[in-house]
């Protein structure tokens, strides 16, 4: 049962963190905030919240293992499988994209993660670190986009906000958000409290389950929305929502949840998993800096590398 449990926990986390970014976004518009701050601040966070939520019941419940772990194989996964798995599928054409920017802020965001966790402990000091990099992150995003709008290029993403729904009525608003703020935390206690049984069932340690089985269930909406836009052709948008995805775990996850509670960093993170999810994301150099399609071959050796990844962890 207690498998059951965690994809339970699993499945109401993704269609709580859904039905929050729904009603935020239409709660946002109703109220007057401009669409360009809706989708860099809101849908960005909602779209992370049920990572945070499992960071923060996990640091609560002193499970920093599985707080962290969820972020690093997050991050690791985001690269090698959700941009692993589309290549397989069709060739995506990264040559085309103009990323240099955001990814090189995204091993920035990687370093400055890595340089904090040799402290041992992720506290109140590295939240404030970290959140502060993502204020200037955020700062940065909303300058390039008003700039990018003021040059009379319109960005349709940013007219129209993930969830939004103009005709949406205020029952329907508050009745998302409502599920979404009692959704979340439940999953997430419900996932968490699984998670830890499943370790102490296999004689695994919080850091393994976290680095598997929580990253991966995790990283699943990020596959789906690969998935699609490499099949709409949309390269830029599948590599665009891993850097992002990865900033936010980096950031913002660690961030806010450091803050609340402290995270204890283990030895082998140190050792062995943060550099892991640092050459996973120079592996996209090549597509970013150097304008190489991500092929069929590419999707072969980055799947292969996260199944030899997750192999290692385990044994």
């Amino acid at each position: 049962m207690v498998f059951v449990f965690a994809v339970l926990g699993l499945l109401i986390l993704l269609l709580a963190g859904d039905a929050l970014v729904k009603g935020a976004v239409n709660l946002s518009l109703r109220v007057g905030i401009p669409a360009l701050i809706v989708s860099l601040t809101i849908v960005a966070f909602g779209t992370s919240a049920p990572e945070l939520l499992i960071s923060i019941n996990a640091a609560l419940e002193g499970a920093p293992g599985i707080a962290l772990g969820n972020v690093v194989g997050s991050n690791t996964a985001n690269v090698l499988l959700v941009l692993g798995v589309p290549a397989l599928i069709t060739v995506m054409h990264t040559s085309q994209c103009n990323t240099r920017k955001s990814y090189t802020l995204m091993l920035g965001a990687s370093v400055l993660f890595i340089a904090l966790a040799f402290r041992g402990v992720f506290d109140w000091i590295s939240g404030v670190v970290l959140l502060g990099a993502l204020a200037l992150f955020l700062a940065d995003s909303m300058r390039d986009a008003l700039v990018h709008r003021r040059e009379g290029c319109p960005d349709q993403e940013l007219e129209e906000p993930e969830g939004a729904d103009p005709d949406m009525p205020w029952w329907k608003i508050i009745l998302f958000l409502l599920l979404g703020l009692i959704g979340l935390p439940l999953g997430a206690d419900l996932l968490v409290d699984s998670a830890r049984e499943i370790a102490r069932m296999f004689g695994v340690s919080d850091e393994v389950i976290g680095l598997t089985l929580v990253a991966l269930g995790t990283s699943l909406p990020e596959l789906a929305t690969t998935v699609m836009a490499a099949l709409r052709r949309q390269a830029d948008v599948a590599i665009g929502n891993v850097i992002g995805s990865n900033m936010f775990n980096l950031l913002a996850i660690i961030g806010v949840a450091s803050v609340i509670a402290p995270i204890g960093v283990a030895e082998d993170f140190v050792e062995f998993d943060l550099w892991v999810m640092l050459g996973a994301s120079l592996l996209l150099m090549p597509f970013v800096l150097f304008k190489r399609d991500l092929n069929r071959i590419w999707g072969v050796i980055l799947s292969g590398l996260y199944i030899v990844y997750i192999l290692m962890v385990l044994s």
